[in-house]
């Protein structure tokens, strides 16, 4: 059980030895003196949970004692001992930020039953204070993982945005972290300690989607039994994360255009206008301006939408990133499955780098959990590695590309298949250029060069 540290201010030496053995005997670690500026001096030395200190003494007053230890360290709990005819100093002392009071005369029961609610009070402030911290870190830049050149401008981007209410549009194929993304920009804007509401437009039918958003009165459709509150109005004061806009119909269009331009809506069903303040993020996967050409997307809405977008690059196009995130996959999943993966061999690690990866960072993070549970310890060698990833193999054991149904772009094809390895030459010389020159049988300045044209900016360890 956990020892509460309580530290008591009287003046009378029978009511600090009164409440010491009291206290001690209900099991919390008990320090009294007989002054203000004595128990402020035990403050700034210890950490204390609570202080109970007597209203009326010499030299400091309570309230002005409350205050003092509140400044130092405004976490602990303060409960002041009053008379019957001080009640209105007490409450003024409450005011200064102490938990509660008692009057003299008390009686065992109340005292530690006082204790117990001031403690259970600030235990529950610490959590929920922690609860946040970690809410907020799981969407700090941090976790978002990555030093090329493209993932550290999406940084860069939402460094600049997060404080502000403009419209994000969020670019990106599936899997790409769109959502991660959106978290980030709501955790460090001023809307932090509002909800954020997420909704997936191409996961719910169309027929369902409007109440889902915007919610509906009893009685609204067939099966509306009672009046449901939408997405929108749970969002009021925070930010709505509409994801895969592109999938919404142009009926619902028009209406979160409105919703865009005048912050109001009515329920499905409902006459009554509702106002309420939201910040709007949306992403998507698909072309909206290609789809606003073929008349599948409302001009004027993709404008409203796109005020600033934030596009994410593929994971093939961060092959300098892949280590990064396989390690930070592998130890998460080490720690939450209870495993002990200590790494990849070499070969292992060159197949992943040349993998382009369709499902982007979700297909990465699905194979590591994968891998981790399989192999459960160890290395993961070639034969750990699932057969799709397996390309085949010309005589100098360089993987090549096998053409699909649907052809392929030979300039794009080539072009990211040297850069591929020119990447995982800096990788295997840990950035020295001489080495990874002779790695891909080029000179030096040939190397640079293509560095330069290329505007690949790797750094290691540097």
């Amino acid at each position: 059980m956990k020892s509460f540290r309580i530290l008591v201010v009287d003046d009378d030496p029978d009511i600090r030895e009164t409440m010491t053995t009291l206290l001690t005997m209900n099991g919390y670690t008990v320090t009294a003196v007989a002054d203000g500026p004595s128990l402020i001096s035990e403050v700034k030395k210890e950490r204390y949970h609570m202080v109970i200190t007597d209203l009326m003494l010499p030299q400091m007053s309570g309230i002005d004692i409350i205050k003092n230890v509140k400044e130092i360290d405004p976490d602990v709990q303060c409960i002041v001992i009053t008379g019957y005819a001080a009640v209105t100093t007490a409450v003024e002392a409450m005011k200064a930020g102490a938990f509660d009071y008692l009057m003299k005369p008390f009686n065992s029961a109340e005292v530690l039953m006082l204790i117990k609610r001031a403690l259970e009070f600030q235990t529950l402030q610490v959590e929920n204070q922690q609860l946040k911290r970690n809410l907020e870190g799981r969407y700090r830049f941090g976790n978002l993982i990555g030093k090329s050149q493209g993932i550290q401008k999406v940084f860069s981007l939402i460094e600049k945005v997060a404080e502000t209410d403009s419209t994000i549009l969020i670019l990106g194929e599936s899997g790409t972290g769109k959502e991660l993304v959106a978290r980030t920009l709501h955790y460090n804007s001023p809307r932090r300690n509002k909800p954020l509401v997420p909704i997936n437009c191409g996961a719910i039918p169309e027929n369902l989607l409007e109440s889902e958003l915007f919610g509906h009165e009893k009685g609204a459709f067939t099966g509306a039994g009672s009046t449901r509150i939408g997405r929108f109005e749970l969002a009021d004061g925070g930010t709505v994360f509409l994801d895969e806009i592109g999938e919404m119909s142009p009926a619902l269009q028009v209406k979160l255009l409105r919703v865009l331009q005048q912050r109001e809506f009515e329920r499905l069903g409902g006459t009554k206008t509702i106002k309420v303040d939201v910040r709007i993020i949306t992403a998507t996967n698909i072309d909206l301006e290609k789809a606003v050409q073929i008349g599948k997307f409302r001009e004027d809405l993709y404008y409203r939408l796109n005020v600033i977008p934030i596009g994410i690059p593929p994971l093939r196009e961060r092959v300098e990133d892949m280590p990064l995130l396989i390690e930070h996959f592998l130890n998460h999943f080490n720690r939450s499955k209870k495993k002990s993966i200590k790494g990849f061999t070499p070969e292992a690690m060159n197949l992943l780098l040349i993998y382009r990866w369709p499902g982007n960072i979700r297909e990465l993070e699905n194979l590591i959990e994968r891998l981790v549970i399989l192999k459960g310890e160890g290395i993961i060698t070639l034969e750990d590695i699932p057969n799709k990833l397996m390309a085949p193999r010309g005589r100098d054991g360089v993987a090549y590309l096998v053409i699909p149904e649907n052809g392929i772009n030979l300039k794009d094809a080539v072009e990211e298949f040297e850069n591929n390895l020119i990447v995982q030459a800096l990788q295997k010389a840990q950035g020295v250029k001489n080495r990874a020159a002779q790695l891909l049988s080029l000179n030096r300045t040939t190397l640079v060069e293509k560095l330069k044209k290329k505007k690949i900016d790797y750094h290691i360890n540097a």
